[in-house]
């Protein structure tokens, strides 16, 4: 009898290889469920430092509106002073005298009672100067204008050297621009979309927000289908994710940290203090306006001092011994302490 022909048999898929899927398959969605984690506490940290940011810009906005009409009396009656030194400067005295007058001018400016110069020239700051660039839009309308390519020209200027973290941001904002760049396609309607997305993309990249980046390509992308991976799609996987977990911790603790250190600046704490003294029914800008006035009253009577003197109604000596208000402001400043002042109440330094 011929002998049967021995059938071909099926390769079938070891234990060990089953196994390792299935472990690679928990791996992927363990690190998964870590990246979403992650992403979720960024945002509400990143929530979290931003409005805390806003209540200091709305309380010193505030503190500003009210304290500016007496910042700019405070600023006239400086320039005044200065004026009336200038008049008495065109006198003629004895090489002593004068030598003693410009000492007065000089110690009133060094000890920061006056401004350390005219301030004819100098205009009141309006809010936005105060607050500097703090805040306003850094993004670009145009994201590769010139037909550069993406390699060519990015959001911002990168370092001469970048260190792995800010490839990896990069790497991850290129493959999303090359994806959702309005160029790439033609219809209307998803051009803006796109000019949208990108708009959100540059942003985040200036940040260097990895969270921001990885949360838009989930909302905009279509999840993969793992199932159907092999070992070394889930590896490759795997490496993914876990790089990308370790910037979001990292991103995570930058932004906890900067957190608490704008929580212990004068200005962070001038939210805490502002709460205590409204609840007590204290308004704290209206005991900061009666200190300025009272310092006004004071700077009031110096320049009605140097006015006196150069209407000649007073001796050299009497005016090298100084008012009697002197006694009061001397070692302060009442020109710059107001501006110190507003610094830690958080209006100018921001």
């Amino acid at each position: 009898m011929p002998r049967k022909k021995s059938q071909p048999k099926t390769a079938t898929p070891t234990p060990a290889a089953t196994l390792a899927l299935s472990e690679l398959h928990l791996r992927v969605d363990a690190l998964e469920q870590e990246n979403q984690k992650l992403i979720k506490q960024i945002k509400k940290k990143r929530t979290e430092l931003n409005n805390f940011v806003e209540q200091m810009r709305s309380i010193a906005t505030q503190m500003f509106h009210r304290t500016i009409p007496i910042m700019k009396q405070m600023t006239e009656i400086d320039r005044q002073i200065h004026s009336l030194f200038d008049e008495i400067f065109q006198r003629k005295f004895g090489k002593q005298s004068k030598r003693d007058i410009e000492e007065v001018y000089e110690t009133l400016q060094n000890q920061g009672i006056i401004s350390p110069k005219s301030s004819e020239s100098q205009d009141m700051p309006e809010l936005d100067e105060l607050f500097g660039a703090a805040g306003k839009g850094k993004g670009k309308a145009d994201f590769f204008p010139g037909g550069e390519t993406q390699e060519e020209q990015s959001p911002i200027s990168q370092p001469a050297v970048k260190t792995e973290d800010s490839q990896k941001i990069r790497q991850t904002f290129l493959k999303l621009a090359e994806i959702f760049h309005p160029d790439k396609v033609t219809d209307s309607e998803t051009q803006m979309r796109h000019t949208e997305i990108m708009k959100e993309l540059n942003k985040a990249y200036q940040e260097g927000d990895l969270a921001k980046l990885l949360e838009i390509e989930q909302q905009h992308l279509a999840g993969e289908d793992i199932e159907n991976f092999s070992e070394d799609d889930l590896t490759r996987k795997c490496q993914i994710l876990s790089q990308q977990n370790s910037l979001l911790k990292k991103q995570y603790e930058s932004l906890k940290k900067e957190l608490r250190l704008v929580k212990k600046t004068p200005e962070g704490a001038l939210i805490s203090e502002f709460r205590q003294a409204s609840k007590m029914g204290i308004d704290p800008v209206e005991m900061l306006l009666k200190e300025m006035k009272k310092q006004i009253l004071v700077i009031e009577e110096l320049r009605d001092f140097v006015q006196e003197f150069r209407d000649k109604k007073m001796t050299i000596k009497e005016f090298i011994e100084g008012p009697d208000c002197l006694d009061t402001i001397i070692n302060q400043s009442l020109h710059d302490k107001m501006i110190e002042e507003l610094f830690e109440m958080g209006v100018i330094k921001f």
